[in-house]
């Protein structure tokens, strides 16, 4: 059991990484953590390889985690647990390891502690643990915050959206790329892998549809996928690509924090499973979300407005199995219900 949460005066939380969209997800978590622990030096440890709030998400994290280690030298191989222990020099009143792997948690515990909390085992390893009959939810936020509820005794609730604090750089910046006045509905064809990708046409003749009703359509479009721009051009030449526009392309590196901001001046958003979704979502944008070959209910966007499109309801995880007429009718349906303000 941990005693007095409010005078802990140190905690490290141990990730394995963090990619974009881990990252967005779990704000609420590192927000939560100054909650919790409002007196603690806090320590964000990813064990395997990198975090994004080293790096393109720092801005986000800056004024909550005291101190970003990466590449911490855990969760490689259960050979680690014969190797030097990890920061040896180092000692925390608690550590939160949030993976669930057995020999990766016993890999965390070997950081000195006072008292340690991990999901492994059905929290075998833990100084606390929760209420019997404790089922582990599916959703990867709704994961990290239990855990917190369970170091600290305190209730944190799992939130729909989040008020960011962007730099007005990046705000100033979308309303030059996207002027007030028009109605913008964004498109994010790219993602971390193929296989997660609704066919590039199909995005276009959703694009194309909704041009009739007066919208202007967005492409969001991703270092990964820079060859789609000019076929875009091409055919939709209407279509906005604010990431490649002058002023965007030379100054922001494809920083997330402009794509978020740009997703603040969307009427909606169609994406597939990816991590522009979960920039689209924190930004507000009502979203509708494609997903075949994932899951959605493990990593679901944070966003008050969703539709999501599944090619199992056509009888594939193929995402070439989503019909545009299924995306149109689900952006109308969404645009219906949660116009944007």
């Amino acid at each position: 059991m941990i005693k007095s949460a409010d005078t802990l005066q140190s905690v490290l939380v141990h990730v394995g990484l963090d990619r974009l969209g881990d990252g967005l997800l779990k704000l609420p978590f590192v927000r939560g953590l100054r909650r919790a622990f409002p007196h603690a030096r806090l320590t964000w440890f990813a064990g395997k390889e990198t975090t994004v709030y080293a790096g393109a998400l720092n801005a986000l994290v800056a004024d909550q985690l005291d101190e970003i280690i990466e590449y911490g030298g855990i969760g490689h191989s259960p050979k680690e647990l014969f190797a030097r222990r990890p920061l040896p020099d180092r000692s925390f009143d608690l550590v939160i390891d949030t993976q669930r792997n057995f020999s990766t948690a016993l890999s965390a515990m070997r950081i000195r502690h006072r008292y340690f909390i991990s999901p492994a085992a059905k929290f075998l390893l833990s100084s606390a643990r929760p209420k019997s009959g404790y089922k582990f939810p599916r959703a990867m936020q709704r994961q990290m915050l239990d855990l917190l509820e369970i170091a600290s005794g305190k209730t944190f609730p799992t939130p729909d959206r989040l008020d960011l604090d962007i730099p007005a750089t990046f705000r100033e910046q979308a309303r030059v790329l996207l002027p007030d006045g028009a109605n913008y509905i964004a498109f994010a064809p790219g993602s971390g892998g193929r296989p997660k990708c609704w066919p590039l046409d199909r995005f276009m003749a959703v694009a194309a549809s909704l041009q009739q009703t007066g919208t202007r359509p967005v492409f969001l479009i991703g270092p990964q996928e820079l060859e789609w721009a000019e076929v875009i051009r091409q055919q939709l030449p209407e279509a906005l690509m604010p990431l490649q526009a002058g002023q965007g392309a030379q100054s922001h590196n494809f920083n997330p924090l402009l794509s978020i901001a740009l997703a603040e001046r969307m009427s909606a958003a169609v994406s597939n499973d990816s991590g522009i979704a979960h920039m689209l979502a924190v930004g507000g944008a009502p979203l509708v979300a494609l997903y075949g070959p994932t899951v959605y209910e493990k990593f679901p966007p944070m966003c008050p407005h969703i539709a999501v499109v599944r090619a199992a309801t056509f009888g594939s995880r193929e995402m070439s199995a989503i019909p545009a007429d299924a995306v149109i009718a689900a952006l109308q349906g969404l645009l219906a219900k949660a116009p944007a303000s």
